[in-house]
C-alpha cells in the first residue's frame, strides 16, 4: 500500500488539476487533527475538515446554509452532494494539489458521491484507531 507521500494524483472533474486526496478518519479525540497539522507542515497538504466546511456555510448566511443548518436542527443528514460539492469549491480555491480531508466520508454512499461528484478515488485512507476510554480523556482535558 502507498504512504500518504506517494498517492497518485487523479485528475478532478471539470478542471485541469490534478489533486492528491487522502482521506482522514478516525473518532473524535483520535488524533486526526494533531497528524493532520504535521502532516501539513511538513509535506505541504492542505487540511480541509468537512465539519468545518458546514460551519462556515451555515455562518456565511447563504441559502445552502440555512438548508443545512435545518437538516441539521430536525436531526438529518446533510446530504451527500451537499458536502461533497463545498469540499470540492474548497480544492478548488485552496491553490493546493495535495489534500486531507478530515472526517468524510462518513458512510459507503459519502465514498460514492465523492468519487462520483469530484471524479477521484483516493487511494490511500489513514485511519486513527483509538480507544473510546482514551478518546473520552483526551476530549476531556481539551477544557481543562
Amino acid at each position: 500500500m502507498a504512504n500518504v507521500v506517494d498517492v497518485a494524483n487523479k485528475e478532478a472533474k471539470g478542471t485541469d488539476k490534478k489533486f492528491t486526496v487522502v482521506f482522514v478518519l478516525g473518532g473524535p479525540g483520535s488524533g486526526k487533527g494533531t497528524q493532520c497539522a504535521k502532516i501539513v507542515q511538513h509535506f505541504g497538504y492542505t487540511h480541509l475538515s468537512a465539519g468545518d466546511l458546514l460551519r462556515e456555510e451555515i455562518k456565511s448566511g447563504s441559502e445552502n446554509g440555512t438548508m443545512i443548518q435545518n437538516m441539521i436542527k430536525e436531526g438529518k443528514l446533510v446530504p451527500s452532494e451537499v458536502t461533497v460539492k463545498l469540499l470540492q469549491r474548497a480544492m478548488n480555491e485552496s491553490g493546493n494539489d495535495k489534500f486531507l480531508i478530515d472526517g468524510f466520508p462518513r458512510n459507503e454512499e459519502n465514498r460514492v458521491a465523492f468519487e462520483s461528484v469530484i471524479g477521484i478515488v483516493p487511494e490511500f485512507v489513514l485511519f486513527f484507531d483509538c480507544s473510546e476510554e482514551e478518546m473520552e480523556r483526551r476530549l476531556l482535558s481539551r477544557n481543562q
